[in-house]
């Protein structure tokens, strides 16, 4: 009986997932499906409910869901690699932040954008916005949208 119990270990360890590297994350095509339906009971009064799934350093990975329209924003540190999940929308990119109030260090938020160019979004579709470039996402009325946002620092 004794030397069938290292036997036995020796096959459990071996059957047992190996653990993730440190700052692996894997997010799957199933799981980010699910988001829209995660989030939009969460949904507040600016019509917009996200979700932080990690950050590592130099980036973070969200979620944002949108029924209605974004603020107009711009980063002066934080470049924004949206991929958009579902829905449609339009990427306003470019221009003037108007109303701009500093919400933080490197961070204005106004009311919108003059003079930007408009983008339609749809499902698949990835926009890269690059540190300091004024952007923001309108949603038709009665439309929605799920896009993933990754973040990096300068």
């Amino acid at each position: 009986m004794k030397t069938r119990l290292p036997l036995i270990g020796l096959i459990l360890a071996l059957a047992a997932p190996a653990a993730d590297a440190p700052g692996f994350a894997l997010w799957t095509t199933d799981e980010l499906k699910t988001m829209d339906r995660k989030l939009a009971p969460k949904v507040n009064a600016q019509k917009v409910a996200t979700e932080t799934l990690g950050s590592y350093g130099q980036h973070n990975v969200m979620v944002v869901y949108r029924e209605g329209d974004g603020e107009a924003e711009l980063h002066d540190n934080m470049t924004d690699v949206f991929v958009v999940q579902s829905g449609a929308g339009t990427l306003v990119v470019g221009g003037k932040v108007v109303g701009g109030k500093s919400t933080g260090p490197g961070e204005v938020r106004g009311t919108s954008i003059e003079g930007g160019a408009r983008r339609k979004l749809a499902p698949g579709d990835i926009a890269n916005i690059p540190a300091g470039m004024p952007h923001r996402v309108l949603v038709a009325p009665g439309q929605k949208i799920t896009y993933l946002i990754v973040k990096v620092r300068k």
